[in-house]
């Protein structure tokens, strides 16, 4: 059996991908659990909106049908395709992430203090209930920063990626405030930008192709279910409509991969930085680990 994967640890690029790997197939069974539990809520209320986003437009195409094109282009039935559905489904996709950031970090923050083993659902809650609010305004706060970045010109966002996705890391395996977590991640990167990037470029990519294995299958039955909709005049199944919905989104537990891989690159950059790891093994020689609840919060600097 694979020794237990140490987290704080200095690491290259190729062991930042391997260990991210070895990390998830050692602790699949649990980080699944913890992921339906604190986030099948957000899969399920998601699923349901955007399938009735999706009937919704369908009601356009049979504009087509009908041979009036001009009229897919009234601002009334646009406004109206985006209605209270489509924005709920994009509420509840940003709570789902932010639920989905909280829960793999917790897990990790837990398997870190628990000596490498992995935590119960009610630890994790508990770490869950006492950091998601606060990471969720931190990420609206980083999402426009990053926008505004984009916006201005794509360098500055792509430049600035990397460097915000150390944030919530921070604050939760310090126990810190966004403005703490803003400065440190502009610290911590300052020599290691490429690495840190480059990881979150492969990740991503694997990611991708990997999320296809839902997205695939969904994809088609939902271009079956219109063609037939369009073509045969049939009934567009609702249920049917719902379930692929749902299947697409469970897409988004492989979201829980590149956030294994953010942390492995924060634990190495401050392993580089502080070398606490080591610094925090030869303190605890001869001492029996101390039972805590949550981490001890960070200083302001």
């Amino acid at each position: 059996m694979a020794a237990k994967i140490e987290l704080l640890k200095i690491r290259d690029l190729g062991e930042v991908v391997t260990d991210t790997f070895i990390f998830v197939r050692q602790n699949f069974k649990e980080m699944i659990k913890c992921f339906f539990i604190f986030c099948g809520f957000f899969l399920l209320a998601g699923a349901l909106f955007g399938a009735m986003q999706q009937v919704k437009m369908l009601g356009t195409l049979n504009y087509l049908k009908a041979g009036a094109p001009p009229q897919l282009f009234d601002p009334e039935r646009i406004f109206a395709n985006f209605g209270l559905e489509y924005f709920l489904q994009l509420f509840f996709l940003m709570l789902g992430y932010i639920m989905i950031q909280v829960t793999t970090l917790s897990y990790m923050a837990l398997y870190k203090e628990k000596g490498n083993m992995p935590p119960t659902t009610e630890e994790v809650w508990g770490y869950i209930k006492y950091f998601y609010f606060k990471l969720l305004g931190s990420g609206i706060v980083i999402g426009l920063l990053v926008i505004v970045a984009t916006l201005l010109c794509i360098l500055p966002g792509v430049y600035l990626y990397p460097i915000m996705a150390l944030v919530f890391p921070i604050m939760v395996y310090e126990n810190t405030s966004f403005g703490y977590a803003f400065n440190r991640s502009f610290k911590l990167i300052k020599e290691n930008w490429w690495l840190t990037f480059g990881c979150i470029v492969i990740m991503s990519i694997i990611v991708s192709m990997a999320s296809m294995i839902f997205l695939l299958p969904a994809m088609v039955i939902n271009i079956i279910n219109m063609v037939l909709h369009i073509t045969k005049g049939e009934q567009v199944s609702f249920t049917l409509t719902i379930i692929t919905t749902l299947v697409e989104s469970l897409g988004h537990l492989f979201y829980m991969v590149p956030i294994v891989t953010i942390s492995l690159c924060y634990f190495n950059l401050t392993e580089t930085l502080d070398g606490t790891g080591l610094i925090g093994r030869l303190g605890q020689l001869g001492n029996a680990a101390p039972e805590n609840n949550a981490p001890a919060e960070e200083e302001e600097y």
